[in-house]
């Protein structure tokens, strides 16, 4: 799908796949209005990555893109975003998003599904594209990124913190997981690289178990932002 010359929203994770997805977006000649964060139903933090709210609009501050957020349980997830696709485009004539997905065809089709009843078509420039391929393109083009949440099931808890680069990547590569994550090893935030005006600075504080993930708990820098 051609995006040039398309005005577009991004799926925003706040972490590498969704950010890699905007850079590649524009580097085929489109316009990114706005990024699109579903938190949890409290508001406080982020679906999946489980990023807090100063950190995403930290993010979209850094990236020169408003925020739009809705709040949703997993049980409202689908309904609430469709309703974020209306809310866009009504508000902001745009008829395109652009998302992060790399090959899992179930998760195409989601994002198929919710932009149809928004009247809305989506676009997924990772899709298909070399996992290893994407990680490099990503440290070389010079992003960084954090990894803040690990399934335990799949992935070890060491690896908690680390900055996604290329010796990480040697690793990574020895334990037979997915480099990139797609299967839900990992996630990340992504806090510099070359659409950024500016570094976020991350506050790293303490580690987190639940339901068979590892969290680390990410803040915002303060005396870096004021």
């Amino acid at each position: 799908m051609d995006i040039n010359k398309k005005d577009f929203f991004c799926s925003w994770s706040g972490g590498k796949d969704s950010c890699m997805a905007l850079y590649y977006a524009i580097q085929q000649g489109g316009n990114p209005v706005l990024l699109f964060t579903i938190f949890e139903e409290n508001g406080e933090r982020s679906k999946s990555h489980w990023l807090i709210k100063d950190l995403i609009k930290a993010q979209s501050e850094a990236l020169r893109l408003p925020i739009y957020t809705r709040q949703a349980t997993w049980n409202t997830y689908e309904e609430e975003f469709i309703k974020g696709l209306k809310h866009i485009k009504n508000t902001n004539n745009i008829d395109y998003g652009v998302f992060g997905d790399i090959d899992i065809e179930d998760h195409r089709l989601w994002c198929e599904k919710v932009c149809q009843v928004a009247s809305m078509t989506q676009i997924h420039p990772l899709w298909q594209k070399n996992r290893l391929e994407i990680l490099n393109n990503f440290i070389n083009a010079g992003f960084k990124a954090k990894i803040v949440v690990i399934n335990t099931n799949m992935m070890s808890s060491k690896f908690i913190g680390r900055d996604i680069d290329l010796s990480l990547l040697e690793e990574i590569k020895t334990t037979g997981i997915d480099p990139c994550g797609e299967n839900g090893e990992y996630h990340t935030i992504v806090y510099d690289g070359p659409l950024f005006k500016n570094p976020v600075e991350l506050k790293l504080g303490d580690t987190s178990f639940r339901d068979e993930y590892f969290f680390l708990d990410v803040s915002i820098n303060l005396l870096q932002h004021q």
